[in-house]
């Protein structure tokens, strides 16, 4: 699942290089998605490509290439919201049943750069009480490989409790910009707040304290084998 302004950008480009040959520009992808910086498409671009959407052209400056497009329904349509809510006003866990807890499935997140999260519940799984505490408790589908390094993996379940309030080093959905959600590790440096991959690959981000909100806080995985 792309935002409206991923889809948006990813189909500037696929429709620059077919009509061109080659990718826009920096300054072209500003103009087009009227954007204030050039630092706003660098997040996209990262988004897209760590979502597989594009790849960098090695040694070719600004190079872009398109792998593959998102199904015909645009996203960022009705029924959507960027944080991770509560579905239908009912709270998120269920009584507990033979030590289990039903939690509520609320849609995926990127374990990369985020991606927008469902409003509503998609499906309820039961959980082992001893994987939860007090609280209240919702389910995360995991889309993305960049917190691999923390044994967390495309296609997990994460068991996030609710909470707005995260200590250095803990693991969080964050809710970016107030736009986007993502799971990341939360760093505390000085007056700013760093998202932090758990894969070399990706790059920390570095945000100021009124850009990133806490949305829960990670306490379980539930890994499924197909």
């Amino acid at each position: 699942m792309l935002t409206k302004k991923q889809h948006e950008l990813l189909m500037f480009i696929h429709e620059r290089i077919k009509e061109t040959g080659v990718s826009p520009s920096f300054d072209e992808m500003k103009e087009a998605l009227d954007l204030a910086s050039k630092s706003g498409i660098h997040r996209l671009i990262t988004a897209l490509e760590e979502r597989g959407f594009i790849r960098r052209l090695a040694h070719r400056a600004r190079a872009l290439e398109v792998t593959k497009l998102p199904d015909a329904a645009a996203p960022g349509g009705r029924g959507f919201k960027p944080q991770v809510v509560q579905g239908g006003g009912r709270p998120i866990a269920a009584e507990p049943a033979n030590d289990t807890r039903e939690l509520s499935l609320m849609g995926k997140i990127a374990a990369g750069t985020p991606i927008a999260a469902i409003e509503h519940e998609t499906a309820r799984y039961p959980v082992p009480e001893a994987m939860l505490g007090s609280g209240e408790h919702y389910l995360l589908e995991i889309e993305g490989d960049s917190m691999i390094e923390a044994g967390i993996l495309n296609g997990d379940l994460v068991i996030i409790k609710s909470s707005d309030t995260a200590t250095s080093g803990d693991i969080v959905v964050a809710l970016v910009e107030g736009e986007e959600a993502t799971l990341k590790r939360l760093r505390k440096k000085g007056a700013s707040i760093a998202l932090e991959p758990a894969n070399r690959n990706y790059e920390t981000r570095i945000f100021g304290p009124d850009q990133v909100e806490v949305q829960g806080k990670l306490v379980g995985l539930i890994r499924r084998y197909h």
